[in-house]
């Protein structure tokens, strides 16, 4: 145990040439931020936070956060506005986009270094106006909590989350955050007692002291803020993930755990996978991972409303312009006939009416107990073709986010798990139908 935790912490915690190779770029970049905010009397400071400013970043692994912190008197329209002006004015150097939390923010990548300039009100604590407001509060409350010992553990953890595929509290992941990963160190005091704990965790696990009842998987609460659950983003499955994880590295420790482990589709499997690919216009990565999510969740309801029992679904996309959305099916071909429960004989009008509209069925018959049942052939029992039919001629009506519409109706191609070629999907596809081995396979 010893041997592999030093392993991966030479792995996890930064040395001292990226440490003043970073220290410079955050330097200059908080002076770009700090001229451009000259212009505007609502800015109160500029402050550095995130995992650089607490000193629990991941070796090579980098997000800069810079806060544009403004007066709380001002409007929301103009604090957008101003937060828009000032993140692509001081970042104009570096091709800056929008990306999107609660509001619009810049992100740019500035050598190798993902760089967020965010607008947040300069509030008191618990006046928040905006999510963004907390963030200095955090970074206090890290720096006050966790010694220079803790922060290593911190990013130990934050390698295992890696590892495993589960960190990153963003739409496309619905991990655990860098805070979390905080938090949880916060009140454990070191990796492996998450780990422990993680073990043992119970349905629907508290950690905090909850003002209010929150329904999720797992409920952590903000420690400078009671009413907030950070377990919020993180999805009933990653929690799951995790639990299995710890047990499986508790019983049997593995570098691999903190480096990953690829993982390749399943052949077999890729047989009963389906993919409905689109191309898309630009947008925010935030934006069309959501659409594309949500997407996934209506078409599995549609085909399990069609008879296709539908055991993953996954969604995935490029970020630049490619997405979709993909699906393991049980089969991608159902019996060609099906049984029509109808009304017992006794409700004479149900009786009737059912007899009526199911005259043209294969076979009609009373059952064992006195129920009308009538065999009739599905117009769909290829999911194929019944997702085809779907997409072209209902495709308002088949719960699709309005969003990814305009996309969808431009073009669609929906193809076999074994056909597919892009980078993109074929990771997602090695997800959806492959054992994940940190989870399971060490676990025997």
């Amino acid at each position: 145990m010893k041997n592999i935790l030093e392993q991966a912490r030479k792995i996890a915690v930064p040395g001292r040439q990226e440490e003043e190779k970073i220290g410079a770029i955050a330097e200059h970049l908080v002076d770009l931020v700090r001229k451009e905010t000259g212009k505007y009397p609502e800015i109160t400071s500029v402050e550095l936070g995130g995992s650089y400013a607490k000193g629990t970043w991941l070796k090579g692994k980098l997000d800069l956060d810079i806060f544009v912190k403004m007066k709380k008197e001002t409007d929301e329209k103009r604090f957008e506005e101003l937060g828009m002006k000032i993140g692509f004015g001081s970042m104009k150097k570096f091709h800056p986009y929008v990306r999107y939390s609660e509001h619009p923010y810049v992100e740019a990548e500035v050598q190798g270094t993902r760089v967020n300039v965010v607008p947040c009100y300069d509030v008191e604590k618990g006046q928040w106006k905006s999510a963004a407001d907390r963030s200095s509060f955090h970074t206090r409350f890290i720096l006050e909590k966790l010694d220079a010992e803790r922060k290593d553990e911190v990013r130990l953890l934050k390698k295992f989350l890696r590892g495993i595929g589960i960190y990153g509290a963003e739409i496309a992941t619905e991990g655990f955050g860098g805070y979390v990963s905080e938090v949880l160190i916060y009140h454990y005091g070191s990796f492996l007692k998450v780990l422990e704990a993680a073990a043992n965790f119970t349905q629907g696990q508290v950690i905090g002291d909850p003002t209010k009842k929150f329904e999720t998987a797992f409920v952590l609460i903000d420690p400078i803020d009671s009413n907030r659950n950070l377990g919020t983003a993180i999805s009933a499955q990653n929690f799951g993930t995790f639990i299995l994880a710890a047990r499986a590295f508790l019983k049997k420790q593995s570098l691999v755990f903190f480096n990953g482990k690829k993982s390749l589709p399943d052949k077999n499997n890729l047989r009963n996978v389906l993919v409905v690919k689109f191309g898309y216009k630009k947008r925010s990565p935030d934006i069309i991972w959501g659409q594309v999510k949500r997407g996934a969740s209506a078409l599995a309801v549609q085909l399990e409303l069609g008879g296709f029992k539908v055991l993953r679904k996954g969604a995935t996309t490029d970020e630049k312009s490619e997405a979709a959305m993909l699906f393991l099916l049980h089969s991608t071909a159902i019996e060609k006939f099906m049984v029509k429960n109808g009304p017992d004989v006794f409700r004479k009008p149900e009786s009737e009416s059912f007899i009526l509209r199911n005259s043209k069925n294969k076979l009609t018959w009373v059952d064992d107990q006195g129920k009308i049942l009538s065999l009739q052939q599905r117009e769909f029992y290829d999911a194929k073709k019944f997702l085809q039919s779907l997409l072209r001629k209902n495709l308002a009506n088949a719960g699709i986010p309005s969003g990814i519409i305009p996309d969808m109706k431009r073009s669609f191609v929906i193809s076999g798990g074994h056909q597919v070629t892009s980078k993109s999907i074929k990771k997602a596809l090695a997800e959806l139908t492959s054992t994940n081995e940190l989870t399971f396979g060490l676990n025997k």
